[in-house]
């Protein structure tokens, strides 16, 4: 499979999540808010991250869509999945009572499976990163070739 078709697969697998889950946010959001009002780690930010976290998640979304800013989408990709990933080990490490803000069917995951998505997603981010820059590199390495002043000399 070419690097682009990857690329593109993974961006719409977090297309797909991010306006899933900001929508699934918004839907039921005062459930939302309360829930990250019980967290023992957010309850203080609940009211601004029960706004604002679905707003990310879909310029996220604008991001991965629009090719010349794919590379930033999937970089925001990337750091979101790390802080919820890492935000998840916490709760699990931390307290005994575990409010899941996730929205919509994500809901269902036990903690562990929750890690394991998480761990997924983060990863499919990296490697789309990687791919991406890798594609980059091919080309700006076969247009400096191209461009560069032939040596008749040698």
């Amino acid at each position: 499979m070419k690097r682009s078709t990857i690329i593109e697969v993974i961006s719409i697998l977090f297309m797909i999540l991010f306006l899933y889950t900001g929508i699934s946010k918004l839907i039921e959001y005062s459930v939302f808010r309360e829930q990250i009002a019980e967290s023992p780690i957010l309850a203080p930010l609940a009211s601004f991250i029960a706004w604002s976290l679905p707003l990310i998640e879909f310029s996220v979304v604008v991001l991965l869509f629009v090719a010349k800013w794919r590379m930033k989408g999937l970089y925001a990709s990337l750091i979101l999945m790390i802080l919820f990933t890492g935000y998840v080990i916490a709760l699990v490490s931390f307290s005994d009572r575990l409010p899941c803000s996730c929205g919509g069917v994500l809901e269902q995951l036990s903690w562990r499976q929750h890690i394991v998505f998480n761990s997924v997603f983060t990863g499919l981010a990296l490697w789309a990163i990687l791919l991406h820059r890798k594609s980059n590199k091919d080309i700006r390495g076969t247009q400096s070739s191209l461009t560069s002043p032939i040596n008749i000399a040698g």
